[in-house]
């Protein structure tokens, strides 16, 4: 087994950085368009109103639920973002 050694300074390769920027911005837009599309279509299910009215959050089921899926959407991206860097390096060294 070999060990990494240092060679040099790292070069930022602005390709890879552009492509994976573009497709986090285009999937981004659909993750969070259906995570505030989702929230309110499932706060207006009935027995999601019902469930939302004995806890006393009936006024903000599609507030809350959108704001859940939000977070699952930023969990979502996060993942393809760190999945993407693997793929296609950020870096490389001289």
């Amino acid at each position: 087994m070999t060990t990494p050694t240092v060679q040099g300074p790292r070069r930022i390769l602005w390709q890879n950085v552009i492509t994976v920027l573009s497709a986090a911005v285009l999937i981004g837009a659909e993750v969070f368009g259906a995570a505030f599309a989702g929230g309110w279509a499932v706060a207006q299910l009935p027995f999601m109103v019902g469930l939302f009215d004995l806890i006393g959050l009936s006024a903000y089921s599609a507030i809350v639920l959108q704001s859940l899926f939000f977070l699952l959407g930023l969990y979502v991206m996060a993942q393809f973002v760190r999945g993407s860097m693997q793929i296609e390096p950020f870096t490389k060294r001289s």
